[in-house]
């Protein structure tokens, strides 16, 4: 405990008498060290968690900057496990519905897995880097200075990446829109035309006729024009000759068309379906035939499907003509 002394002198009037007054105050040593813990807490309180828990630990810089890295490098294992298992399932689903009821039929939803990865990577390896310089190097200036040059620089880079941010942009765009999807045939309205492979979050792969795969920059995908049905349905009404048998009639019709499909299995995507026997009322009858093309091959329907069935017609009417097959690309089917 520590005493303070106050000393007073009174002299009276005539200076012969002295009195001497001490006022001694004690104060405890204890409002000093009271005062030094509240400004201890003051300051524990103000300091982050992961700060305080941070230099609790004795362990040297190198120490703590690969538990650091190790445990960034664990989350993106992590992630990428997560990831891996979520394209299994969504390819998975692709050849046959998840029984769950999953909404993973879509391929395009791989581009979006991957976006998420990259980016919940990209913030790991962001909060690492930032843990490193706060608690490691919080008064290192150099690298302050470092730090401000490398945002002068992406800041340039920025300037420089601006179509492959066009790029990212749009294939997300084109993604959550739906406006295509893998496995559709598609015109880009720019010379392509194909089935789509894949859609990227920089380029889309098409593959067109001649089997040739071209990758086209996102940012130039402006309309899509989609074929919902996988290609262009083209319709050959085939009138029956009057005088044969009907039935043997249908039965070489259906023999040529599907000779056709046989024959030109990668022009022709899928087999022909036929109509019933149809009457006008010019009493006259007719077959009507679907076909699934490729987009661009239409001579196919209209050259060689046409002379074959007229051939096939004369050798029943020798009279039959040409014009007796009608080639339409719109039309309705029983």
């Amino acid at each position: 405990m520590s005493t303070n002394e106050a000393t007073f002198n009174l002299v009276t009037s005539q200076g012969t008498n002295q009195l001497t007054i001490t006022l001694v105050s004690q104060t405890g040593g204890t409002n000093a060290a009271a005062a030094n813990a509240i400004s201890t807490n003051s300051a524990a309180a103000n300091t982050h968690w992961l700060e305080r828990v941070w230099t609790t630990t004795h362990y040297p810089h190198t120490v703590h900057i690969v538990i650091i890295v190790g445990l960034a490098i664990l989350v993106h294992l992590v992630v990428r496990s997560i990831r891996n298992l979520s394209e299994l399932i969504i390819k998975k689903a692709h050849e046959k519905q998840n029984p769950l009821g999953f909404v993973t039929h879509q391929p395009k939803f791989i581009t979006l897995t991957r976006l998420i990865v990259s980016t919940v990577t990209f913030a790991v390896y962001a909060v690492a880097i930032y843990v490193i310089l706060k608690f490691e190097f919080p008064n290192d200036s150099t690298l302050k200075t470092y730090l401000g040059s490398a945002a002068v620089v992406g800041l340039a880079l920025s300037f420089g990446l601006q179509g492959l941010v066009q790029d990212v942009v749009t294939g997300i765009t084109i993604i959550l829109s739906d406006a295509m999807d893998a496995g559709d045939t598609v015109d880009l309205m720019n010379g392509v035309i194909g089935r789509v492979e894949w859609i990227g979050l920089r380029f889309t792969k098409v593959v067109n006729f001649y089997n040739q795969e071209i990758f086209v920059p996102n940012r130039n995908i402006v309309n899509v024009s989609r074929f919902p049905h996988g290609g262009i349905l083209a319709y050959a009404d085939v009138q029956l000759p009057a005088k044969a048998d009907q039935n043997a009639v249908v039965e070489t019709i259906q023999c040529v068309a599907k000779g056709i499909w046989t024959q030109l299995a990668a022009i022709v995507l899928s087999e022909p379906v036929f109509s019933k026997i149809r009457s006008t009322p010019g009493n006259w009858n007719y077959v009507r035939i679907m076909f699934k093309i490729w987009p661009g091959q239409n001579s196919v329907i209209e050259t060689v499907f046409r002379a074959q069935m007229v051939n096939a017609m004369k050798a029943i009417d020798p009279a039959y003509s040409d014009w007796q097959v009608v080639i339409t690309y719109r039309a309705m089917v029983e």
